[in-house]
């Protein structure tokens, strides 16, 4: 179920209506009422993710149980080395689970590749499930912080539930903790006006960036890339598709994760911020913590620091960022584009290790600078294979004639995109440092009530329209 869908525009107002309002006036408000109330959050929550496939349902089901029981019984361990055990249980069960279904028959091929062998009768050919990588990582992390003495465990199984299958975060992040959502399914929740009006405007903010700006996108991008490892391509062509999937990806990503912070604020849930204007970034340290932030801290918590962070000399520590970005790109999928682009990002980070970090400006050449060594690395992501991504990257350098890249800015219809893309950049750069998109009741244009409402009914319109003639893609995130 996409939430730039009709299925979706008539799930969420239903299941809203019966969150709030059946449970708050047909059930007595006492400590089973928060049950009742987290239990329905788990049905809603199985409804959405089991749209796709209810098969998928029973692996999320095992993941929550398993890791809720592993829990329990880390914080029962008699002996640090039995919680440790324990812990190590859950961690291999749900890497073992995430590995047969993400990465055997990639790796099967690629050995049997190596030394010649036939595949047949080995490979599994089973269906990704949706966002698998996303609710397998937040269960990970409350094993650890159990066992880091970080949050006890909870005996509240629907609870605990709730927390792993929470619908708006569920395929495509943010990838929460414990230590944050938990604790929100512990405790009652109150209807609050003004947290729901600001979740509304945020979802609309984030269908903004999917269908104006990632869908007008996505068209045009698959079409360069699938023709450029099968036809030769002007340079520049292949360069402005390159920029266009930049905004392409941050808009589809960042707008899902927009839409589902804006939907858990009308549950009375506060998720946690997952872009933080990355392309304004000035150097590549910043851009990734601004960029993919959920993920990017969990490796850091739970891989980067453990390794020994920055505490064990240049040479370690340049490892220890190896092996964070070598992980960060075989959590996006199991393809040696993902392994390449992490290997890259990683060695942008040797410079910095060698000379030190030196205060820099917030000055537009730095943010160039970041942006065009970002763009670089979503050439190597989007490619289909490394093969591909080399013929991209060598037809850049046939630059073409100016007549090629005018009639590829005609065709394309560039102009509606680019104004869409600027409008994001805008809005993305006075909103800085804000949780959300679209707080404009301080801006003096907008003081008045009715040109706020102008505006949000202009963007709806936009919405509605562009959808009426661009194809709806899915979310790029959910087949991670």
């Amino acid at each position: 179920m996409l939430f730039n869908s009709i299925q979706f525009a008539v799930f969420l107002p239903l299941v809203f209506l019966l969150y709030w309002f059946v449970f708050d006036r047909f059930i007595s408000r006492s400590k089973s009422q928060l049950r009742w109330q987290n239990a329905f959050i788990v049905v809603a929550s199985y409804v959405f993710y089991g749209w796709w496939d209810w098969r998928f349902l029973v692996l999320i089901a095992i993941t929550s149980f398993c890791s809720w029981g592993s829990g329990l019984l880390i914080g029962k361990a008699e002996s640090k080395k039995k919680a440790k055990a324990w812990m190590w249980a859950n961690i291999v069960l749900n890497l073992g689970i995430l590995a047969v279904f993400k990465y055997y028959d990639f790796f099967v091929t690629e050995f049997a590749q190596l030394f010649h062998i036939s595949t047949e009768g080995l490979l599994l050919k089973v269906i990704l499930p949706v966002g698998i990588s996303f609710y397998t990582f937040q269960a990970l992390s409350y094993s650890v912080d159990i066992y880091r003495g970080k949050i006890e465990p909870t005996k509240d199984v629907i609870a605990f539930f709730a927390f792993i299958s929470f619908f708006p975060q569920l395929v495509a992040g943010p990838i929460e903790r414990a230590t944050n959502l938990l604790p929100q399914f512990l405790k009652r929740r109150e209807f609050d006006y003004n947290t729901a009006v600001d979740g509304m405007r945020q979802i609309l903010w984030g269908l903004f960036k999917k269908i104006a700006v990632a869908d007008n996108c996505a068209k045009g991008v698959s079409a360069v890339f699938f023709w450029s490892s099968r036809v030769e391509m002007p340079g520049s062509e292949l360069l402005l598709a390159a920029v266009l999937f930049s905004f392409q990806i941050y808009a589809d990503f960042s707008g899902y994760s927009d839409m589902a912070v804006g939907t858990a604020k009308l549950f009375g849930i506060r998720l946690t911020r997952n872009f933080n204007n990355p392309y304004f970034s000035r150097n590549i340290a910043e851009f990734w913590q601004r960029w993919h932030i959920s993920l990017m801290s969990w490796f850091r918590d739970y891989v980067y620091i453990p390794l020994g962070g920055d505490r064990q000399g240049k040479a370690r520590h340049f490892g220890n960022i190896l092996i964070v970005f070598l992980l960060s790109g075989l959590w996006h999928g199991a393809n040696w584009t993902f392994l390449a682009w992490g290997m890259y990002h990683a060695l942008l980070f040797l410079p910095g290790i060698c000379l030190g970090s030196r205060r820099r400006n917030a000055g537009p050449v730095q943010m160039l600078v970041t942006y065009g060594l970002v763009l670089f690395g979503w050439i190597i992501f989007r490619s289909d294979s490394l093969g591909d991504c080399v013929r991209y990257l060598s037809g850049m350098c046939q630059w073409g004639t100016l007549r090629a890249s005018y009639r590829f800015f005609v065709q394309s219809d560039i102009w509606p995109k680019t104004v869409f893309i600027m409008i994001m950049m805008v809005v993305e750069w006075l909103q800085r440092g804000k949780a959300h998109g679209l707080e404009i009741s301080n801006m003096r244009l907008f003081e008045r009530k009715w040109v706020r409402w102008m505006l949000y009914l202009s963007i709806l319109l936009c919405c509605i329209t562009i959808s009426s003639s661009v194809k709806c893609f899915d979310f790029i995130y959910f087949q991670f």
